[in-house]
């Protein structure tokens, strides 16, 4: 996949990943999930059909885009975001999005807040361990307190606390795999989820976290279910239960599918299981 930079109205850089067939009647577009990148995604394009164009991209604030401020980092903002990369990069013919956790917000305020753009050109969406109330990707905050004590510490102390800096990163890894995976998760998929964070941790954390918290997505399905809709979920994802995909669905007249033992990781986890729903709706 090739890498481009997309500027968009507000002068914000977005990081994205083109690849996949150029001349594509469908392109698939891929959100990633709170305090992740692009990355996520990447076992799930390497399952997807050749005959199909993928893009996936770092939100703002995330990954190799351009830093979000208090006033931009909102779920409205991504999904503003989102459209406009739908516009510039992908022209014409249909776009299938999927959405995993806070992309599955993202697009579902495309949805919203771009009804004509959502309504000509989205032939389905995807959302993909997206919590259709509450604050579930808020648990990624956990190890907040420990941070913080840590980086008062390292001012206080300097080098010596990097040593004790090291002695904690794989508490908080072992942490993070109960929080995310499944049962028996790959090994290099807990250490990249881990490395996500931790480069999103606390700065991208804390500016998200309000976003997450008040946004209102039961509001914005009203439009997201005028085109086919697949919820899917892993049945130990601790984060957002099997009831959480079945309400979302069953708001749009959707499908909701459950896969077992998958946490909330799916795209790492689960990657032939996803890429199967978005080739579904391609």
């Amino acid at each position: 996949m090739a890498t481009e930079r997309v500027r968009l109205e507000d002068g914000t850089e977005l990081n994205v990943r083109v690849g996949g067939a150029s001349d594509a009647g469908v392109t698939v577009v891929l959100a990633h999930g709170y305090a992740l990148d692009h990355r996520s995604w990447h076992r799930v394009v390497a399952e997807l059909p050749a005959s199909v164009r993928v893009i996936s991209y770092d939100h703002r604030g995330h990954g190799g885009s351009d830093p979000a401020t208090p006033g931009t980092a909102s779920i409205e903002r991504l999904g503003d975001d989102l459209g406009e990369l739908v516009e510039r990069l992908v022209p014409e013919g249909r776009v299938v999005v999927a959405g995993h956790s806070m992309g599955g917000m993202a697009a579902m305020a495309m949805a919203e807040r771009r009804p004509r753009l959502y309504r000509q050109r989205v032939a389905g969406v995807v959302f993909v361990s997206t919590a259709v109330t509450g604050p579930a990707e808020l648990s990624l905050a956990w190890p907040k307190a420990v941070g913080k004590l840590v980086r008062e510490l390292e001012r206080a102390f300097g080098p010596l606390v990097r040593t004790i800096r090291a002695r904690i990163e794989p508490a908080k890894t072992a942490g993070l795999r109960w929080w995310l995976f499944g049962d028996e998760p790959r090994p290099e998929d807990v250490e990249l989820t881990a490395e996500m964070v931790r480069a999103h941790w606390p700065d991208t954390v804390a500016l998200f976290r309000p976003a997450v918290d008040r946004y209102d997505r039961e509001a914005a399905l009203t439009v997201a279910g005028e085109r086919p809709v697949v919820a899917i979920v892993g049945d130990e994802d601790r984060l957002c239960p099997e009831s959480d995909a079945r309400a979302l669905a069953g708001a749009v007249g959707g499908e909701a599918v459950v896969v077992a033992d998958a946490g909330h990781m799916l795209p790492l986890e689960s990657p032939a299981e996803v890429a199967a729903q978005i080739a579904k709706l391609c």
